[in-house]
């Protein structure tokens, strides 16, 4: 009777144990469904551009664009098509959205920023952002780890979130207690915040002039002449200055320079670090808007920068393919119009047009 009564409880405690690890193994099974699920759910914010050969294989870009005026959403995507196509990389850009899906410039509705959890490099050409707290902890991981950082244009004031208890250091107007982060992300990381215009934007354009110690910097390998349409910024960074610009009294390449304005500085390099954290890269430029990246020689600084971030110089060829993949229709820069009702999905693949859709009034 004894053998049996064993028999029958080890039986029990055998199916109890097999009861408790199927519902371990189904809890565990939901729990990574709904990670699942949520991520998907982030997927709606980005597009990626898989590289299937070249130097860049096997390392990841991330493009972060929500500005409010120069067209990010436009110029980082096709840089990105550049380097996953010419080069390799496998680039994921991340736009922000309003409340339908659809791409807004200068939103702050982005998610799915842990992609930058395994990301080897950051291109940012943002404005003015406010994000959710989990997002802005991906972000500031990446910068503690020393990873190298690409910013464009408005990214001297890519932040705008004093009034945020947790991450307000990041603004660009920040004046607190952490007298390290003085004039936030832009400052600290890149060496600049935003200052003012310098000259007329929309009417007066750019000639960006190589410094003269600065030849042959790996940047600038290749690199030509460089024109933009966008207007100057009053720029004193902290950094190895690698280019200046000539303020032009006018909107195309040949216009007359403005004698009244000297040569401050478009383009520079310099490495950063947070406190607690690792030192990384960073390259920043001043301009970088729908209809610059038009200009080949300010495209193959951009190439190269992004190159150099990697530490990857010995692959910055001065005729490295630096050519616009599939069709690029730039919007004018401006405040008040951009190309509605696009979602980062209509922009998959070489062939898809940047950008569709019909120009439209932002609303207020």
């Amino acid at each position: 009777m004894k053998s049996i009564s064993f028999g029958i409880l080890a039986l029990g405690v055998s199916l109890f144990c097999c009861a408790s690890e199927d519902k371990k193994q189904d809890s565990e099974k939901q729990s990574q469904e709904a990670v699942a699920a949520s991520n998907d759910d982030h997927s709606k914010y980005r597009i990626v551009y898989k590289g299937e050969a070249g130097p860049g294989l096997g390392k990841n870009i991330v493009f972060l664009a929500s500005d409010h005026e120069y067209r990010s959403e436009e110029s980082l995507p096709a840089l990105a098509r550049i380097l996953a196509k010419h080069h390799g990389f496998t680039c994921t850009v991340i736009f922000g959205l309003d409340s339908t899906g659809h791409i807004l410039p200068g939103s702050s509705d982005i998610k799915g920023l842990d992609v930058l959890d395994n990301a080897d490099l950051l291109v940012i050409f943002a404005r003015f952002l406010n994000l959710e707290d989990g997002e802005m902890q991906h972000v500031d991981d990446y910068l503690k780890s020393g990873k190298p950082v690409v910013g464009l244009r408005t990214s001297t004031h890519a932040f705008s979130n004093k009034e945020n208890a947790k991450w307000g250091h990041y603004s660009w107007d920040y004046k607190g207690d952490k007298a390290a982060w003085k004039d936030g992300f832009g400052e600290l990381v890149l060496g600049e915040t935003w200052v003012s215009h310098y000259g007329t934007n929309h009417k007066q354009s750019s000639k960006l002039l190589i410094e003269e110690s600065q030849f042959e910097h790996p940047i600038m390998r290749g690199v030509k002449e460089m024109a933009v349409q966008s207007g100057a910024y009053t720029t004193y960074p902290k950094g190895v200055v690698l280019a200046r610009g000539q303020v032009l009294n006018g909107m195309t390449a040949n216009s007359e320079p403005d004698k009244t304005k000297e040569l401050l500085p478009v383009a520079w390099i310099r490495d950063y670090s947070l406190e607690g954290g690792k030192t990384g890269r960073a390259f920043a430029t001043t301009h970088g808007a729908s209809e610059d990246i038009l200009n080949d020689g300010f495209r193959r600084m951009l190439v190269n920068s992004t190159f150099w971030a990697l530490g990857m110089e010995n692959e910055i060829k001065g005729d490295n393919n630096i050519e616009l993949v599939g069709p690029y229709k730039p919007t004018t820069f401006n405040f008040n119009g951009y190309k509605a009702n696009v979602k980062p999905s209509d922009l998959a693949g070489y062939e898809s047009l940047i950008m569709p859709g019909e120009v439209v009034k932002k609303k207020k």
